[in-house]
């Protein structure tokens, strides 16, 4: 990640709810400064998914590093009359010096899983509440819907184009990196490209052909100015006969010892148009010539597509992966569940969740293939063929080792993806992988037992 902060710059540590630091100024006054343990997961809700991708590590890692509060902010939080002199000279010299252990980025997931424990003094433990919880769930979510639509295309090329619908200018950036992470190609997104080198794509808009008096100019000017990457937007009146000009355009590109890369469908009947205009292209002898697909897409469309063996080479995702359309959020928290080494639990109806530092082992079959994961207590005995997903990233604040760039953890999670079996991974009625509680852990929740 470059320049950690750079959209909030010297504010970055205002990125927090009011309410941390009214916590933390009375965990100050009363003298608690022993460790605490958080522990971040994800809680089951109306709208599930059968397993999830952690996604946002390297990010989080990178702002909890440079955590700091500049003197602009501290004179802010002075002007609100809500802090003591005496905790505003503690936030003065804040830095985090605890211990972060986390799953891999890319790594595949399940509900009431811990991803990430942050042990530290409570104050610092607490006030980096909200930046993780922000910084992880948003690239959770849309690494968890890419990883549908990377299923559901069945090797087919995958592109983002959920920029414009995108929730602010740092959500589409997040997008296209989480989407790039389980197996996305390209996205449209240039600043994307840029700051994360992802390959770019892009197409024409339907403005362009229509400032043409007629579609063959728009297609020829374009082709002319765009040799190497033309792809012909062939929707905005008839696709028919769209795809027919496209091939005239593109027989004039192959005279001067160019190709045509593409052309786009954006809208009506995908089934019957693709087929219609892949006879079109190859009738022409442009069989090299792909297929795009887009407008309104998900997992979901692109499964049927698929099923229905339809000649699309390549979809663009859109709206429906920026904004995770049918599931907009997950229930993520962050709960303290020790402090000062004693075990803590919420028991309140609905919101149980299991006390003590944790871990969780992966149970693998004969074939390396994931087949069980087991909730643990942290310093447990891994079971037998089993490898411990939370491993130690920060440790008394520093960076135990350089995190993997994106291409790595894109390997990572590919890898991950092909030992789950598909019968995990269906977009419905998915089989329910098996998580269970290993006994220390379930001693330690009725210690009178």
């Amino acid at each position: 990640m470059n320049n950690p902060g750079s959209l909030l710059g010297k504010d970055s540590s205002l990125f927090i709810d009011l309410y941390e630091l009214t916590m933390a100024q009375s965990y100050l006054e009363n003298g608690m400064s022993a460790n605490a343990t958080f522990s971040l997961f994800v809680r089951p809700s109306k709208v599930t998914r059968s397993y999830l991708v952690f996604a946002g590590l390297a990010e989080l890692v990178d702002y909890i590093l440079a955590y700091g509060f500049y003197q602009e902010s501290l004179e802010y939080l002075k002007s609100t009359n809500l802090f003591n002199n005496k905790f505003l000279a503690y936030l003065e010299n804040f830095r985090f010096t605890g211990t972060i252990r986390s799953m891999r980025e890319g790594t595949i997931f399940f509900y009431d899983e811990p991803i990430m424990e942050v042990e530290a003094p409570i104050i610092e433990a607490q006030i980096l509440e909200t930046l993780i919880l922000n910084l992880i769930h948003h690239q959770t979510l849309i690494a968890t819907k890419a990883a549908r639509c990377v299923f559901a295309a069945n090797k087919k090329g995958l592109s983002d184009f959920s920029l414009r619908r995108s929730h602010g200018i740092d959500a589409g950036m997040k997008s296209a990196r989480s989407s790039f992470l389980v197996g996305f190609d390209t996205t449209s997104n240039v600043l994307a490209g840029k700051t994360y080198g992802i390959p770019l794509s892009g197409t024409m808009a339907h403005s362009y052909v229509s400032s043409f008096q007629n579609e063959i100019d728009a297609f020829r000017t374009y082709a002319q100015d765009n040799p190497t990457n033309t792809v012909l937007l062939i929707d905005t009146y008839d696709v028919t006969i769209g795809a027919k000009t496209a091939t005239i355009v593109g027989k004039e590109m192959e005279s001067r010892g160019q190709k045509l890369k593409a052309v786009r469908i954006d809208s009506g009947d995908l089934v019957s148009l693709s087929g219609i205009v892949r006879y079109i292209l190859d009738d022409a002898d442009l069989q090299y010539v792909q297929i795009i697909a887009s407008g309104g897409l998900d997992e979901y469309q692109i499964y049927d597509l698929i099923d229905k063996k339809c000649p699309i080479d390549v979809f663009g995702i859109g709206t429906r992966l920026g904004i995770s359309e049918d599931m907009p959020s997950l229930d993520m928290v962050y709960k303290l569940v020790n402090y000062d080494n004693r075990n803590i639990k919420k028991s309140s109806e609905g919101k149980e969740y299991l006390s003590g530092k944790k871990q969780v082992f992966r149970v693998l079959d004969k074939d390396s293939n994931m087949n069980q994961d087991i909730i643990g207590f942290h310093n447990e005995s891994a079971p037998q063929n089993s490898i411990p997903l939370l491993e130690e990233t920060v440790s008394e604040g520093n960076i135990v080792s350089a995190l993997p760039d994106l291409e790595t953890i894109r390997r990572y999670f590919t890898q991950e993806f092909s030992t789950l079996d598909n019968k995990y991974k269906l977009l419905e009625k998915a089989s329910e992988y098996p998580v269970i509680v290993s006994n220390e852990l379930k001693l330690l929740q009725n210690p009178r037992l």
